[in-house]
């Protein structure tokens, strides 16, 4: 009989969860691997694994063990496959748009009959009071980034209320934009899964308010730290390596099942907060201490902040985001203080995974929180993704308005079609004008802004809308503007270009000033710069500041995308889901 390892918080052995996860990722035609292992102090592993046809779709684990970490990591993989948060950056192209379903054959199609106020059926009174309190929300920002189709409608899904059972159809577009992947889980059971999601809604909510508030933690008493020997040993071995490490009760007071581990780096004078939650006191502190070494060895730990003073810096927007991101962002000197702002709770809200869905339930009935949940099994792998306005949102509600996703949908199709270049100026001189009027960050990615998986080491990967201007500038022959914002480009993104286009933006910039300055003869430079540059990058410069075709190293293509090879191979990876819904979604 095969050997059985069985693990707080998981409903099954990791050895049969593995197998079950693998068998039905090798069964959709998902081509698997573990792509990296890190073992920086005993009893923490952490392992990266990705689709080796499709590199956008990879998933991280992490445990108390080789094992637990991969089951962590193939449950995550399922997460984001089940809900499709692998494609939820980008376009699906043409024929995904207007197909049968775009995302789940129970989505439901609101269509457009008025520009400026949202279909009925969408949303119940709570959420459209919290998503669009001053009714400023037009239909056209609920149309979704993935199909891009406003002459269908807004697409929603349908997300049961857990307080009363009854559908609410929450659009595609909201999800996608405010809750990233919060509440997203997969698991052995659906409670088991549940309370996954759920304590994820916890962790970040609650890692926030002490962001926010300044608030300072109780330590966790050494007797107690040391009823988990296997935990003790990871924080002994780190404090050894020179990190000193402190632990806190992070619950509140006992009211969330929430932990916080801090690593100290003497060397550099910063600090790494590392939350972690679950019903069970344990699971959560190995949780913790698992999450601050994820992805990274000893040598990985001088890319933090310092603690600050500033708690306005710390509670703003922006960091509290780069902590969702990475968690490197500020942290509050305060949150260390001697006199903790709440006393230390030994807490326990552990049962059956029933029992801890039950238990995680009452705490947001407690604080009046409205959840909406909805689940996925069509990979037969239970699966579920949960909304908890006011608790799980990750960017604000106004970001809707602001800095939603779908923002490139109308400039897509005139974008990938700039490279073919048409001599229009025109359409360049109103491209310039539209970017500014939109006022469209000069920092953005173009390839995000319109949802593209870029072929690699291609103009694509680092263009930004700054470089776009410069690029049209040149094609109406303004020079001066030109070289402003090629100059712009280079120090914008040297440190990220493949040596072949920093090569060439040096050299445009000297081609520029060099046809700018009227007591020079261009030709007499000619022979030094294929020297300098290479024939390839002076031979595009030279024609480009002389009229020709500006758009150094970009595909060009039509909304069908046929040509962008690595976004196809995106598509193909989707198409397995589709057909994965067509055949089991019940």
């Amino acid at each position: 009989m095969t050997e059985q390892t069985f693990i707080p918080g998981k409903d099954a052995a990791l050895e049969d969860s593995i197998a079950k996860f693998q068998q039905k990722l090798t069964a959709l035609g998902f081509n698997i691997e573990e792509a990296s292992w890190l073992n920086p102090v005993p009893n923490v592993w952490s392992v990266h694994i990705r689709d080796k046809d499709c590199p956008q779709c990879f998933a991280n684990g992490k445990g108390g063990s080789q094992k637990a970490a991969l089951a962590s990591a193939l449950g995550e993989y399922f997460e984001r496959l089940s809900t499709n948060y692998f494609f939820s950056d980008y376009y699906l192209g043409q024929d995904l748009a207007n197909g049968e379903f775009v995302h789940y054959p129970t989505e439901k199609w609101f269509p457009i009959e008025d520009d400026s106020s949202l279909p009925e059926g969408i949303l119940d009174e709570f959420l459209l009071n919290y998503f669009d309190p001053n009714r400023e929300l037009t239909p056209e920002l609920l149309v979704d980034l993935q199909s891009g189709n406003y002459d269908r409608g807004i697409v929603a899904m349908p997300y049961v209320r857990q307080s009363d059972q009854q559908t609410v159809y929450i659009p595609q577009s909201i999800i996608a934009n405010l809750y990233a992947s919060n509440g997203m889980s997969a698991g052995n059971t659906k409670y088991e899964a549940r309370v996954q999601g759920l304590s994820e809604v916890f962790e970040r909510y609650v890692k926030n308010r002490i962001l926010k508030e300044a608030i300072s933690l109780p330590p966790i008493p050494q007797e107690v730290i040391e009823q988990y020997p296997t935990i003790a040993a990871s924080i002994n071995k780190l404090e050894e390596e020179g990190f000193p490490i402190l632990a806190y009760d992070a619950s509140l007071g006992g009211k969330y099942p929430v932990i916080c581990v801090i690593l100290l780096n003497p060397n550099n004078g910063t600090c790494f907060a590392s939350f972690g939650a679950h019903p069970n006191f344990q699971v959560a502190f190995e949780r913790t201490v698992t999450e601050l070494l994820q992805g990274r060895s000893l040598k990985d730990l001088d890319v933090f902040s310092p603690p600050s003073f500033n708690n306005g810096d710390v509670a703003d927007l922006a960091n509290l985001e780069t902590h969702f991101i990475d968690s490197s962002g500020l942290i509050s000197w305060d949150l260390f203080k001697d006199e903790a702002d709440y006393d230390f709770v030994h807490w326990d809200f552990s049962g059956t995974s029933h029992e801890e869905y039950d238990n995680l339930m009452n705490i947001f009935n407690e604080d009046k929180k409205e959840v909406y949940i909805m689940d996925y099994n069509h990979l037969d792998v239970y699966a579920c993704r949960s909304i908890v306005p006011g608790m799980s949102d990750i960017y604000p509600a106004d970001d809707l308005i602001y800095a939603n996703n779908n923002m490139g949908m109308e400039w897509r199709e005139i974008l990938l079609d700039l490279p073919h270049f048409h001599h229009d100026k025109e359409t360049y001189l109103e491209l310039l004008e539209e970017l500014d009027e939109q006022a469209i960050d000069d920092a953005t990615r173009v390839r995000e802004f319109i949802g593209l998986v870029p072929p690699p080491k291609s103009g694509w990967v680092t263009l930004r809308t700054g470089e776009l201007k410069s690029m049209l500038h040149l094609a109406l022959g303004d020079l001066e503007m030109a070289l402003e914002w090629a100059n712009w480009t280079y120090n914008m993104n040297s440190s990220v270009f493949i040596p072949e286009r920093a090569n060439y933006y040096r050299c445009l910039i000297s081609t520029l000033e060099l046809f700018l300055d009227e007591s020079r003869t261009p030709i007499q430079y000619r022979n030094v710069f294929e020297k300098m540059y290479g024939k390839t990058a002076a031979d595009f410069a030279w024609n480009a500041v002389q009229g020709g075709n500006p758009f150094y190293d970009l595909l060009a293509d039509d909304e069908h995308l046929n040509k962008f090879q690595a976004h196809q191979k995106l598509l193909k990876a989707y198409e397995k889901l589709q057909t994965a819904k067509r055949e089991n979604w019940k």
